[in-house]
């Protein structure tokens, strides 16, 4: 299946980069994908997978995980706040930390709750606009922010802007990471993971170059 040849590249890469074997985190991203296609991945025996969507994933996961012993499972889309507490009971890690206002609630429900998911702060490398995540020139404040609220944070995550090289974008979400004392890296998809493994990935996260593209009719 095509999962065994995102593997193998990663492999690769890693091996190109002078890294250890398995240093890199495959996440398979299953949002919006057929029943069959993931469950076909479940039977091959992989168990990472990422999502876009709360209301989704509770919708599903809960069922293949009684059939499919350790899933982890990791929010790769933008996080409500309203959707806070079942997110934290349901992931086992959330990309999308992107304000002030989430980390306060995340704060309030993981010390209520006793769970912790791994939280990957999401800076908004290209700093644009349209698009969710921390200022770069914000990125050390707000971190500081998150650790005073014993907040668990894991590492950081970025999108780099399409039309870009994505490299210089993997460079500075290294080195916001570095100077804050953070290992995880969240970056790299289909096109460009092997660009983010070079430049020091700890997780990619890989949709349709897995499971084909997706239909959303």
């Amino acid at each position: 299946m095509a999962i065994d040849d995102i593997i193998a590249r990663m492999r690769a890469a890693e091996r190109a980069a002078d890294r250890p074997a398995g240093s890199v985190k495959l996440i398979a991203v299953s949002k919006v994908q057929p029943p069959a296609r993931v469950e076909a991945v479940l039977d091959q025996g992989y168990r990472i997978f990422g999502e876009n969507y709360v209301q989704e994933a509770q919708g599903k996961w809960p069922l293949w995980r009684d059939r499919f012993d350790g899933v982890e499972l990791h929010m790769i889309g933008p996080l409500q706040s309203n959707k806070a507490k079942p997110a934290i009971e349901l992931f086992d890690a959330i990309h999308t930390l992107d304000r002030p206002s989430l980390a306060q609630k995340l704060a309030r429900q993981i010390q209520s709750s006793g769970k912790a998911p791994q939280l990957f702060v999401q800076i908004n490398t290209g700093s644009e606009a349209q698009k969710a995540g921390v200022l770069p020139a914000e990125a050390d404040a707000f971190i500081a922010d998150c650790r005073a609220m014993d907040l668990p944070l894991a590492g950081l995550m970025c999108i780099p802007p399409e039309s870009e090289d994505p490299a210089p974008h993997f460079d500075l979400l290294r080195q916001i990471a570095q100077r804050n004392g953070l290992s995880g890296l969240s970056m790299g998809m289909s096109a460009d993971f092997e660009t983010a493994i070079a430049h020091g990935a700890t997780h990619i996260r890989v949709g349709s170059a897995i499971f084909g593209q997706r239909s959303y009719t």
